[in-house]
């Protein structure tokens, strides 16, 4: 297709909205698929890669810079065929030619640029580039230029060099065997806390200096390693939790917390949390949903809750992913980043002014309190190094620099009443926030995603105290609904990866699911059966690992491929093993197995879960590099704990259930018998147990160790709390 302005290129007949906002760049865009490779191979030229995300601020600015000129535009379409990738549509994609650039370079990011022979193998890669020469760099157009010279000139050495790089690659994904199949588990738990205490900041929580992002995975183990410590140090190790619980105050105080509505952007580029890279998405949403119900539930703060809620009411607003950058007016030619959010000191007075009759009851300066307690200035609060480009000039982002009690006490003021008014400001300045350009919403939904959202739908949905706790559970039941009906292929008996819209027409080549769809899902299941106890549920569970298996499982070496055998154009087939913005599906795996096998007494599910730990087990820093899978090693080191309780459907029995999921218990498989419904489903001796004195009866047992029955609400509370060390 020749340059030109006005003409639209192949990505205007996809569904991704990535893929559609470069559908009008004058270059001739391909979508990953045969009949690009097809074009490559025929015309013996070079394929120039493309992936990032439709919510990624520095894709953005390469497309203005690159892929919408006209000259560098002709470069591509005269010497390259070119082809765009959505990284959350095809991540299978996205990690091979990832690795490649973070062997290369030490780096990674989005968008990424690679440079691939007809045959699929990476000869040169990066991420953004600049358009022209800059600073002694060479730009994108002079980049483009050399690589097409030398593959006309002389391609061999090229094609020597890329076959080196895929036997390189191949080579990096054979994990080691371990010496024995002693994992070794008491030396990698005191590795990775040592770590973990090593790099974590005392001041601003978290790990490291800056950018932060929340790292879920890695606060999830230490809090699971907090329960566990007593076992391998005679007493539990308080500065484990303290180190979870201070980087989630941290956060929920910080900037990259939108304190008007909620939600979490996905990091901050400073040390403190304050000024985030403006992007919202899905998997950071639920995750932190998660950990923070967790925290909750090992030592209550109402901060964990009340956040929890505000993620709740934002996820509900249809969130897949939010984009960085909106426009400052409507009246705007361009988009900038974090122009949504940021708030002239001016533009809070008049709305304080406006909505002044909201305030008048309160017998302090609603302003003076809202501006001190934010951190509101009249130059703006942004540091000039966290904002290089100048897009926050003036501006605030509002940031707790100390906290609701410490403002109450500054203004001598109850802090009900600070935290009413509080609340009525942000709903006012979210009503004004609306009347802006919204930043673009990615609308697309991911399998994965949603897993993980049920995962922190149902943490919630469990806990008494919150205030959304019956929509959350209805939410949750909606969510199961929707994952089985659009996502899951009765037909194929596959999931699919994405999908755009309810009850959409499948399309002719569907995207099937990756190993972390499966994983998240069966996660968010199990999670899920928790507080629902619906036996239709964890059936679903059970069919998902059974499909899991057969699609990903290596029977040779263990562990989870992360695509299919046999998948289109896949150079090498491989195996995560890192825990990073989201889990490996590896490391999910390794505890849905041990439950599933605790649930269906399935030893097959419990030897995977064991292969699987193996198989990862010779990875340098294994607890590090993989506090998930840490996670899950724990849980088998410790074996599960069973809670079964038996009892009619009512109120006595609902309280035994009520007490249980107060408890953050890592390795819980908790069946409900009702004497009058035997259960089909699952292990058969869970039948046999019995009420005590014709009464709701509690049986516990830490691994297949049981404990005398309880009929007594309070004992088993005591029980918990003393294993579980929820306080007194």
């Amino acid at each position: 297709m020749a340059s030109g302005g006005g003409h639209t290129n192949r990505l205007i007949h996809e569904k991704s909205p990535y893929l559609l906002q470069h559908a009008h760049n004058p270059v001739d865009w391909y979508p990953f698929g045969q009949e690009a490779i097809d074009r490559a191979r025929r015309e013996n030229k070079l394929i120039f890669l493309s992936v990032g995300y439709s919510t990624c601020h520095w894709c953005h600015v390469m497309e203005k810079e690159s892929f919408e000129d006209e000259a560098i535009a002709k470069v591509m379409n005269e010497n390259f065929v070119n082809v765009k990738v959505d990284r959350e549509e095809r991540p299978d994609v996205d990690r091979i030619y990832m690795s490649f650039v973070q062997m290369t370079s030490g780096g990674g990011g989005w968008p990424m640029s690679v440079w691939i022979t007809p045959d699929l193998r990476p000869i040169m890669a990066g991420t953004y580039f600049p358009p022209v020469d800059r600073w002694g760099q060479p730009g994108f157009r002079t980049i483009l230029q050399r690589m097409a010279d030398k593959w006309r000139r002389d391609n061999t050495e090229l094609v020597e060099f890329s076959s080196s790089v895929v036997h390189a690659m191949t080579e990096s994904l054979q994990m080691e065997e371990s010496a024995s199949d002693d994992l070794r588990i008491e030396e990698k738990f005191r590795e990775c806390t040592r770590i973990y205490k090593g790099r974590f900041d005392g001041v601003w929580g978290g790990f490291g200096h800056s950018p932060k992002f929340p790292e879920v995975s890695r606060l999830h183990f230490v809090l699971h390693a907090f329960l566990h410590s007593s076992i391998f140090l005679q007493n539990p190790d308080q500065d484990l939790f303290h180190g979870v619980a201070h980087t989630l105050e941290k956060i929920c105080h910080g900037g990259i917390h939108d304190h008007v509505f909620g939600g979490f952007s996905r990091y901050a580029v400073d040390q403190k949390w304050h000024v985030p890279h403006f992007e919202k998405m899905l998997y950071d949403q639920a995750q932190l949903m998660m950990i923070l119900c967790n925290c909750y539930r090992v030592q209550p703060r109402k901060l964990f809750l009340d956040i929890s809620d505000r993620i709740f009411k934002y996820m509900c607003s249809d969130l897949s992913g939010e984009d960085a950058d909106s426009l400052p007016t409507h009246a705007s030619p361009e988009k900038i980043e974090g122009a949504f959010y940021g708030w002239l000191k001016s533009d809070i007075e008049a709305a304080f002014e406006e909505n002044a009759d909201k305030l008048k009851d309160f017998p302090f300066n609603a302003l003076e309190v809202f501006n001190h307690h934010y951190n509101v200035k009249d130059e703006g609060n942004v540091e000039p190094h966290s904002d290089p480009h100048g897009h926050l000039q003036s501006q605030n982002i509002l940031i707790i620099t100390g906290s609701a009690e410490k403002t109450a006490e500054h203004f001598k003021i109850p802090l009900e009443e600070l935290e009413k008014m509080l609340s009525i400001a942000s709903e006012f300045l979210h009503e004004i926030r609306n009347k802006r350009p919204r930043p673009h919403l990615d609308v697309k939904m991911v399998c994965a995603w949603n897993g993980l959202a049920l995962t922190g739908l149902s943490k919630l949905a469990s806990l008494s105290a919150s205030s959304v706790r019956e929509e959350c559970a209805k939410v949750s039941g909606e969510l199961f609904t929707f994952i089985h009906k659009e996502f899951f292929d009765a037909t194929a008996g596959k999931l699919r990866r994405v999908c755009y819209s309810a009850n959409e027409e499948a399309p002719s080549t569907p995207i099937y699911g990756f190993l972390d769809d499966y994983a998240f899902t069966v996660r968010g299941l199990l999670d899920y059966y928790e507080v629902s106890l619906r036996e239709d549920v964890l059936a679903f569970a059970e069919e998902l690992q059974r499909v899991q298996d057969k699609l990903f499982w290596d029977p040779e070496k263990g562990a989870y491929f992360y695509t299919e055998a046999n998948s289109d154009n896949m150079i090498v087939r491989m195996k995560e093993d890192y825990d990073g913005a989201e889990p490996s599906g590896n490391s999910v795996s390794v505890k849905n197995l041990l439950l599933l096998g605790g649930y269906f007494d399935s030893s097959d599910f419990r030897d995977k879960a064991k292969k699987t730990l193996h198989y990862f087990s010779a990875l340098s820093h294994f607890g590090y590099a993989m506090p998930e899978m840490m996670s899950s090693a724990l849980i088998h080191d410790t074996g599960i704990n069973e809670i079964v309780v038996v009892g009619p459907e009512g109120e006595a029995t609902n309280e035994f259930l009520k007490v249980i999921r107060e408890f953050y218990i890592p390795g819980l498989i908790l069946f409900h018998v009702n004497p009058e419904q035997p259960k089909e489903f699952a292990k058969i001796k869970v039948n046999s147990y019995k009420m005590v004195n014709n009464s709701p009866t509690v049986h516990i047992c830490f691994n297949q160790m049981c404990l005398p029955p309880e009929t007594s609400v309070e004992n088993v509370k005591k029980i918990l709390a003393e294993k579980y060390l929820h306080p007194k």
